[in-house]
């Protein structure tokens, strides 16, 4: 029980640690053009899980890390994840009212406002990731590429357009975690790097392994994320529920079953964890976010 305590006092510095950086890299409210950058802030401020900086935070336990690096990586991820949000829930994508609990971007601002706020919450994450730090310049610069490519036509935007291209088509097994591999787990094999990037003394066996754990790890989030379209109701999920399934949009449920669909989800997990254990108790927080991703509620 200690354990889960742990994870939970964790979770919420790191989330406040995520929700001060952001307020401080984010252009002000008040500062021209006023409109655009209240629905960069609306976006990214107060909400979510922050799994991804989390993932970040976690990963540089590692090594020995440079702390800028560390911030500007947590919020830079952060950033192009609300972006991709935004986008994704616009009138043309998902045409979805609601996230994070509150209306969406579009709806609050406008869809020409929503648009622009997507575009430029993408482009100010590279702005902070190239920021200077403590780090190699080698190094730094490998980061802006992890999460340029992450983000782009081979990572999420990627997945995000075989999606698209699927609503109401079969997919076999192999196709759908093709598709989820770029669209969610992309990113979180991005943070995970980031994470492990901030710390010099991390070497390429190092990234490689983590880069194993993160696949199985981004794979089951979202096995469970198809898990829970179906079991949780609108207010615990914070985003409209059964919207996959009114959709017709290919699931982990619908090609395995529920029962299944949980089942597989919880044995990558187990896999993900397992590739942890030459780093020990410093790869604490990481095997706790693996372990949480199967026990969430949303």
């Amino acid at each position: 029980m200690s354990t889960v305590n742990d994870l939970k006092a964790w979770q919420q510095q790191a989330q406040a640690q995520t929700e001060l950086v952001l307020e401080r890299v984010l252009p002000a409210a008040a500062s021209v053009p006023a409109t655009l950058h209240e629905a960069m802030r609306y976006s990214a401020l107060d909400g979510g899980k922050r799994l991804r900086p989390l993932l970040v935070l976690a990963a540089s336990e590692l090594g020995g890390a440079d702390f800028n690096a560390v911030e500007q990586a947590m919020a830079a991820i952060e950033m192009v994840h609300v972006y991709s949000l935004v986008h994704d829930d616009m009138p043309a994508m998902d045409n979805d009212s609601l996230r994070r609990g509150k209306p969406t971007c579009h709806v609050q601002y406008g869809e020409a406002t929503a648009l622009l706020a997507g575009d430029a919450l993408q482009t100010q994450a590279f702005d902070v990731l190239s920021r200077p730090t403590g780090l190699p310049a080698a190094r730094q610069l490998k980061m802006v590429s992890v999460l340029a490519k992450a983000s782009g036509s081979l990572g999420m935007a990627g997945g995000q357009a075989i999606d698209l291209a699927h609503v109401g088509k079969p997919m076999n097994q192999a196709e759908l975690e093709q598709m989820h591999g770029l669209k969610t787990g992309a990113l979180i094999r991005a943070a995970v790097a980031l994470g492990a990037l901030c710390c010099p003394d991390l070497g390429e066996e190092d990234l490689q392994r983590l880069d194993q754990y993160a696949a199985k790890l981004g794979l089951a989030f979202q096995v469970i994320d198809d898990v829970l379209d179906c079991e949780a109701d609108t207010a615990t999920l914070g985003k409209t529920a059964g919207k996959d399934a009114d959709n017709d949009k290919p699931t982990y449920v619908k090609l395995m079953g529920l029962a299944e669909a949980r089942r597989y989800a919880e044995t990558l997990v187990a896999d993900a964890v397992a590739l942890l254990s030459p780093f020990g108790d410093k790869a604490c927080h990481l095997r706790q976010l693996a372990e949480f991703v199967t026990a969430r509620k949303h």
